[in-house]
């Protein structure tokens, strides 16, 4: 699979600022597209492609605001950041208690815009590094069957494999032919690995499905 350049999706509705900033971070080595409106963007927006999103906080139609809410419910949320000519401070802590990276005006210094691209695309990439991460997990305990998955819930508590057999009904030789299963499928070797792991993937969230005595 070929690998795309993280890329500055720029979106505004004032051309010549469009140019100028485009102009500004393509001169500093940053892959950059643009964008006159949030729905355009929107409209063209691949959620696999990595990089972020400048956006103007004040726009015709959907607003900034609006658009960090739209791209929140994507698959990869891109990170954000504003720069806005009629900044305030109702509407600056509402982005960033969505999650915003920064928000600047646009008489903020140049030095000040680089920084926080570099740091918006700093940030996807930590995410999308944890998000295939998270991903790959989830497709190892895929793996397991759903008594497997009943017994790890047991293993993680520290019960014993006697005291397992007793809850389930089911033989001790079974629960350490589960157990055998759940280390191999997943890879670990130690218990402590195999609690680490499952408290990573978060798969004990919802409650455990459990079965009749015998099975």
């Amino acid at each position: 699979m070929s690998v795309t350049e993280p890329t500055v999706q720029i979106v505004d509705d004032d051309p010549s600022f469009l140019a100028a900033a485009s102009r500004l971070l393509r001169a500093s080595g940053f892959a950059v597209k643009t964008f006159s409106s949030a729905s355009d963007f929107l409209a063209q927006h691949d959620t696999d492609a990595p990089g972020c999103v400048l956006a103007d906080l004040q726009m015709p139609g959907m607003n900034g605001l609006d658009l960090q809410s739209a791209l929140a419910r994507t698959c990869n949320p891109l990170p954000i950041l504003f720069l806005t000519g009629h900044g305030d401070i109702p509407s600056s802590v509402r982005a960033m208690r969505g999650g915003a990276v920064d928000f600047l005006e646009k008489r903020a210094p140049k030095e000040n815009l680089l920084d926080a691209v570099r740091r918006a695309l700093a940030r996807d990439a930590r995410e999308r590094e944890e998000r295939a991460r998270q991903r790959e997990l989830r497709a190892r305990f895929d793996a397991l069957s759903e008594r497997e998955l009943e017994v790890l819930s047991h293993v993680v508590q520290g019960r014993l494999n006697k005291q397992i057999a007793s809850d389930l009904g089911i033989h001790e030789r079974t629960v350490k032919l589960h157990r055998t299963a759940i280390t191999t499928k997943l890879g670990v070797q130690s218990v402590a690995e195999l609690t680490r792991l499952t408290l990573e993937a978060g798969i004990f969230e919802a409650s455990a499905t459990t079965f009749p005595k015998g099975q």
